[in-house]
């Protein structure tokens, strides 16, 4: 009777979970630019991308066979999250954790920075429930050393890999916590190379991937490095930390202190170094602040259940419902600001709360009138319709490339385009998918406005004509301005032109 009634408790969290997340984007927004890539990549199945690895390309493809809606765009996400919290849930459980620790711990993972990034059609929401399970199974395996749960540790490994490189973190880090503890033994048991075998064999094809196209993802990290990380304050990136979970930061705290103090948690100290080798790793690698997030749920769910035995008896009844109300009252600033549940209009008209926490700045360092993730999020209807007008009216419109500067241009017109050719960019994985087949004749140039002041001179000398069509009218978006230029009948072999600019763009 009480599991049933713990279930009904759970599967209210779950349903809450996907009613958040479909409600808390305004119907003004669209997709954001990240999602419009992520999609067209279930479009070119391969072992892996110049940025990702291609589990979420998989996941991609349902999307598109399913009818590529909004709705399924938003579902996995908010899926992977809702797991997120099963997982912890069952954590709770096995650490015999009552309904108290079971709500608590539930109310800190779903009120916390995850439900934000679970809004994102993005590697990081599979990335956070990996992190969790993986941490999960290490505890189920620590407290008997049961083989299937290393074996499902490495299976689990494996997987995560391939969504997303970030998870090789968890590894680093706990690989020193380990050594350092009694559990060093694990290093001595066969179950433990059965399951290192098996996630080398999962994440095998991705490797021979990378071998065989020059190891994009090293390009990658160093351009990520000299372009964003460098920039990356290591104080910020620890208040960072303390936001991500800001109202359950005391459940947090408290699992620390009770993995290492608390009697019943003794097999579990080695997650105490854990914690601090991995967040030691990120900082020592100006790691962005998101990428740690994963780390947290597992010690949520510590912290709940020390707290679920500290409470005396007579306090309860205070106590459980305040702790439980924390999070809550923590969360709701976050509602009013960080999620894109506003309209650029109100935003605009009330924009002092988020002028204050700089959320009005972008990323040239000046104040806009709504936040930068929002602004990505518009302009990318307008954009496709407009070429799609564009393309009906040309006479040889099965030999037109489509070139845009950027991958959420290209994204989002191959997303909402009625017609049948396909937009490519030089930027990310599209410069890969460029049909150099084909016979091009005509040119639709998407330019952005900070480059687009020599795109006639620079381009009309290669066809008989050209000239700027329209330009993206939405001030709101990122794209506000953005050109969009036709060239008609090349003069000359503009495929041989690509296939140049591809060999020159490529590392």
């Amino acid at each position: 009777m009480v599991m049933k009634k713990h279930n009904l408790v759970l599967l209210g969290f779950i349903l809450l979970k996907f009613i958040l997340q479909y409600s808390l984007i305004d119907q003004s927004y669209e997709l954001h630019r990240d999602e419009y890539l992520y999609i067209d990549q279930g479009n070119h199945l391969a072992w892996g991308y110049l940025s990702v690895p291609p589990l979420t390309s998989w996941t991609s493809v349902i999307i598109i066979l399913l009818g590529k809606s909004v709705f399924w765009v938003k579902f996995f996400p908010a899926l992977y999250g809702a797991l997120t919290l099963v997982v912890v849930w069952k954590t709770v459980e096995f650490l015999k954790g009552n309904l108290f620790a079971l709500v608590l711990a539930s109310v800190c993972v779903l009120f916390s920075a995850i439900l934000r990034i679970n809004t994102l059609y993005q590697p990081n929401s599979f990335d956070i429930l990996s992190w969790v399970f993986i941490y999960y199974t290490l505890i189920r395996y620590l407290e008997a050393y049961q083989k299937k749960w290393i074996i499902i540790a490495g299976i689990s490994f494996g997987i995560a890999f391939l969504n997303k490189y970030n998870i090789a973190f968890l590894a680093l880090g706990m690989f020193p916590a380990i050594l350092l503890t009694s559990h060093r033994r694990i290093f001595l048991k066969k179950e433990f190379y059965v399951a290192a075998s098996l996630a080398l064999a999962i994440i095998s094809p991705n490797l021979y991937w990378q071998n065989t196209n020059d190891f994009p993802v090293i390009h990658h990290l160093h351009e990520l490095a000299d372009t964003q990380l460098v920039n990356v304050d290591r104080f910020d990136f620890l208040k960072s930390q303390l936001v991500f979970f800001m109202g359950s930061l005391f459940v947090i705290f408290s699992g620390l202190f009770a993995i290492l103090r608390f009697p019943s948690f003794k097999t579990y100290r080695l997650f105490f170094l854990s914690f601090i080798f991995t967040i030691a790793i990120f900082l020592l690698l100006r790691a962005k602040d998101y990428y740690a997030i994963g780390i947290y749920p597992i010690y949520i769910a510590f912290g709940a259940v020390y707290l679920q035995h500290i409470i005396h008896a007579k306090w309860r009844k205070i106590l459980q419902p305040t702790l439980i109300a924390i999070p809550l009252l923590f969360s709701i600033p976050m509602f009013n600001i960080a999620f894109p549940n506003r309209s650029p209009q109100y935003i605009e008209d009330n924009n002092e709360l988020y002028r204050n926490v700089g959320l009005l700045r972008w990323e040239d360092g000046i104040d806009h009138a709504i936040p930068q993730d929002f602004a990505d999020m518009l302009g990318w209807k307008e954009l496709a319709r407009k070429v799609d007008s564009i393309t009906s009216k040309l006479e040889n419109k099965e030999q037109t490339l489509i070139l845009c500067d950027n991958y959420g241009e290209a994204g989002a017109i191959n997303f909402y385009s009625q017609s049948n050719l396909k937009a490519v960019s030089f930027n990310a994985d599209y410069i890969n998918w460029f049909d150099l087949k084909k016979k091009y004749i005509n040119l639709i140039r998407i330019k952005e406005l900070d480059e687009s002041e020599d795109e006639l001179e620079e381009t009309l000398p290669y066809f008989e004509s050209g000239f700027l069509v329209d330009s993206i009218s939405n001030r709101y978006a990122r794209e506000y301005r953005t050109n969009i230029y036709l060239f008609k009948n090349a003069t000359v072999d503009i495929g041989k032109r690509i296939k140049k600019e591809i060999d020159e763009s490529r590392f």
